[in-house]
């Protein structure tokens, strides 16, 4: 599965696109401005994702993959 294809997945899944995700964990303290804060953990972040939003592992990965800066050609 592409990582566009996570993104598409998660949105469709959860009704919120990646930049809503961003300001969601901007609002978390997780992030600024888009981007992992240092010393974020992967566990809170999945952990977060998994309780709120009912994503599985793989998903929620994907999204703290996405907070870390992680772009591919289909950047979401």
């Amino acid at each position: 599965m592409t990582f566009k294809a996570y993104m598409d997945n998660i949105e469709a899944k959860t009704g919120k696109s990646p930049k809503e995700f961003r300001a969601l964990a901007d609002a978390k303290s997780f992030t600024e401005k888009g981007r992992l804060k240092p010393g974020v953990k992967a566990g809170q972040v999945t952990d977060w994702l998994k309780a709120e939003f009912g994503l599985g592992h793989g998903h929620a990965m994907a999204l703290y993959a996405l907070f870390k800066g992680f772009k591919s050609e289909n950047d979401a």
